[in-house]
């Protein structure tokens, strides 16, 4: 690896562990504190907000620390890619792509940076390196993306109950039931 690739890498792991540190700790002592992410998942459709809540500060900081140190990339990647995933369909989906329209344009970023860092590898500055834990290419994409997709579904399926769709009012006025 060159020191291009060591540098690029390093800056890749701390601005994606540091965004990551830092949304966790919006939701955890931003504006709503953690009140106000537990109303916010549970308009989302989820249950148990609270708990949703608390969870997605712990993976988001957790996640965001070990990219940090370069510790346990696939996994830390993994974690970015669920939290995005989950976020991207719940949140931003019915919005289109672009973020100024609330759309998924910034959590489908988040999560392909955080996939092709599982493939790139943390790089020679960080913990995995040092420790001689390699899991990179084919395998730590794989790793990531799979253990990202099957928490997602896992927490999908058990917490996540689509709000009904508003019914239309009921009129029996012909009148005002043509005008609509």
């Amino acid at each position: 690896m060159n020191d291009a690739d060591t540098v690029v890498l390093l800056l890749v792991r701390l601005v994606l562990g540091a965004t990551m540190i830092a949304h966790g700790l919006n939701h955890w002592r931003g504006g709503g504190r953690i009140e106000g992410t537990a109303r916010w998942f549970t308009g989302l459709g989820l249950r148990q907000g609270r708990l949703q809540a608390w969870l997605s500060v712990v993976t988001e900081i957790g996640a965001g620390a070990l990219l940090l140190l370069g510790l346990l990339t696939p996994l830390a990647c993994a974690a970015v890619i669920s939290v995005m995933l989950v976020a991207g369909l719940l949140a931003h989906r019915p919005h289109g792509f672009f973020v100024f329209k609330d759309g998924y344009e910034y959590v489908l970023t988040l999560a392909v940076v955080a996939l092709a860092l599982a493939v790139l590898g943390p790089g020679s500055v960080s913990v995995d390196e040092v420790s001689g834990i390699e899991v990179t290419g084919w395998t730590g994409g794989g790793l990531a993306l799979g253990v990202a997709v099957v928490s997602t579904a896992g927490l999908l399926a058990m917490f996540w109950r689509p709000r009904p769709a508003a019914e239309p009012e009921v009129t029996t006025d012909p009148v005002e039931q043509e005008a609509r």
